[in-house]
């Protein structure tokens, strides 16, 4: 359901209005739980009056429709003894989906781009409430029992992201409690990063930032380090900018920087003595994730899905603005090369993307599927929208139209929002979600790049 302009003003409106009710605090109590509330003059106003924007509305909408839907219906059928959902389990399926469900709903209610065809907007708000409150008890921080507790492992700065913003956006729903479980879930995974150096993400072993080390010694081989750096930096781009006077909040700055960097460095970085958020790439850099023309490899191939897995790394303009703040600039870094990579490096006569066309050419193959358009207009629209397509010969929203006017092709063959049948469209459990985070991170960037007040996003360098 579309609702008519007016009516979605007052909806987001009123869940703005909402934040300053007298009898919960905007500002959370504790010394370690100072979060910077959303407001009206934060979050400001945006129509999406053009094609683009009204491409990912409807994606945003279609996809939490499905997920806060159906796909909530189905999965949480009973409640914990102590009044929490029951998650099945503390793997990457039982907490990452949960948690891209929780973001892609609050972004679709919070922004007025929620469809309540089937499910009221005060329903889907207590279901929301109830993931992000599940989510941030079970968590380590918070739960000591080893048989329900998640966190601290490869990806948990990932799912306690999710997480953790789906709850910012939602901030007055939540209870003291709950709120004070969302801090300490995230404060717990950002200290944990900020144990990392210039050769590990965490301490001083285990887990290295890097695939080549400087001498070209390949450590990984066919494994980039570039996703793993960039959403440890997106957690810690959050909670900067969510949590400002935190007595950490200097050292997560320095490490989100200093991943973002990690995340897309290329082998004429070990030379470079560019000085980006303070961190001379010549000297800090030990190695490499990218190659100098900017392919990447991951799972033994050049994989184009990966490529565009640096959507995350710009998610973080959108994320800053909210807490008032610019994002670094080592977010943006040799972006433009890697996006160029996709339009322009040939392999064998084709190029990754195909001109006038939505299909993709995967150099040596997809293992993960058949089917991933909005993976690619995703990107599109973030590298249009930054400004990260300046080197490539057809400009990012050619592409983006291209490939999300098939995302909704393929959303317009189910009546529930859903984007896929066959599984081998993609393979991956958690495909419904990736598309709703997708969307909702990325509708959240154009509502603060292109607002009514001026853009809220700024880059520091």
């Amino acid at each position: 359901m579309n609702f008519p302009r007016r009516l979605r003003r007052l909806v987001v409106a009123v869940a703005v209005a909402v934040v300053a009710l007298p009898g919960i605090p905007a500002l959370a109590s504790g010394p370690a739980e100072r979060v910077r509330p959303l407001d009206g003059r934060t979050l400001g106003w945006y129509e999406p009056a053009d094609e683009q924007g009204r491409r990912l509305e409807l994606i945003l909408r279609n996809s939490s429709r499905y997920l806060i839907g159906p796909w909530y219906a189905q999965t949480y059928r009973r409640y914990a003894e102590d009044g929490y959902l029951d998650l099945g389990g503390t793997d990457e399926r039982a907490v990452r989906l949960p948690a891209m469900t929780a973001l892609t709903t609050a972004t679709a209610l919070k922004l007025g781009a929620y469809d309540p065809k089937n499910l009221s907007a005060a329903n889907a708000t207590i279901r929301l409430t109830n993931l992000v409150r599940t989510l941030a008890a079970r968590h380590k921080a918070n739960n000591p029992n080893p048989a329900t507790a998640w966190g601290s492992n490869w990806q948990s700065a990932l799912w306690a992201y999710y997480d953790g913003a789906a709850a910012w956006l939602m901030w007055d729903q939540l209870s003291a409690a709950d709120r004070s479980k969302v801090t300490a879930m995230l404060v717990a995974e950002a200290n944990r990063l900020t144990t990392g150096n210039d050769v590990y993400l965490v301490g001083t072993s285990g887990d290295q930032l890097y695939q080549t080390k400087r001498d070209g010694t390949v450590i990984t081989p066919g494994d980039t380090k570039a996703e793993e750096n960039s959403w440890s930096a997106a957690l810690l781009g959050l909670v900067s900018a969510m949590m400002p006077t935190n007595p950490n909040a200097g050292a997560w700055q320095r490490r989100n920087a200093e991943l973002l960097v990690a995340s897309a460095p290329r082998p004429a970085d070990l030379t470079n003595p560019a000085v980006i958020n303070g961190i001379r790439l010549s000297t800090w850099l030990q190695g490499t994730n990218i190659d100098d023309d900017g392919i990447l490899r991951n799972h033994n191939r050049v994989h184009p899905l990966y490529m565009v897995s640096y959507d995350q790394n710009l998610y973080q303009g959108a994320i800053s603005a909210l807490g008032r703040t610019c994002a670094p600039a080592a977010a943006l870094h040799n972006l433009p090369l890697v996006y160029r990579a996709l339009v322009d490096r040939p392999f064998d006569g084709k190029t990754i993307y195909t001109r006038g066309s939505a299909d993709i050419h995967y150099p040596e193959g997809n293992d993960w599927g058949t089917e991933f358009p909005f993976y690619f207009g995703n990107f599109d629209f973030l590298a249009a929208l930054y400004g990260q397509d300046s080197q490539s010969s057809v400009k990012a929203g050619e592409w983006e139209r291209l490939h999300n006017e098939k995302q909704l092709a393929m959303q317009a063959r189910f009546t529930d929002g859903r984007t896929y049948g066959a599984h081998g469209e993609n393979t991956y459990y958690g495909r419904e979600q990736r598309i709703g985070v997708m969307a909702g991170q990325a509708y959240l960037s154009l509502w603060m790049a292109r607002n009514s007040q001026g853009s809220k996003v700024c880059w520091v360098p």
